[in-house]
Formats: C-alpha cells, structure tokens, sequence
C-alpha cells in the first residue's frame, strides 16, 4: 500500500474531518472513497469515449430520438 501526502488549505482539511466524522469513518478512508468513486467515473467516461469513436452517429441520434420522443 503506498502513502500520499497533500497540501490541503486548513479550512478544507477541517470540513473533510467533519465528513469523515459523520460518517463515521477517517479522513484517510474517507479520501481512499472520493478517490474509488473519481476513478469509476474516469473509467466510465473513458468506456464511453471508446464505444462513442466506435459507434455509428446514425444509430446515437437514432436513439436520442426515441429518447426525446418517450419524454414527451
């Protein structure tokens, strides 16, 4: 497991320890969360961006079509 250090402003730093407390959890598993979630969404852009440049934008609009027309 590695360690990371990071220069936070003392006023950020003392409102993630008030999230951590109310959650009941530490500031380091707190962090180790924000991160898992920023990576799932990196790696969810990422798939998107890949099956987008492999996608016929035909068929997208298609679909953003049928979209539009079932929410009215």
């Amino acid at each position: 497991m590695a360690t990371l250090t990071i220069r936070l402003p003392d006023d950020k730093h003392a409102r993630l320890k008030e999230l951590a407390i109310s959650r009941g959890i530490s500031i380091n598993k707190l962090v180790e969360e924000l991160s898992t979630i920023a990576l799932t969404e990196f790696d969810a852009f990422t798939r998107f961006k890949t099956m987008a440049a492999m996608g016929d934008p035909k068929v997208g609009l298609a679909i953003l079509d049928k979209l539009d027309a079932l929410n009215g």
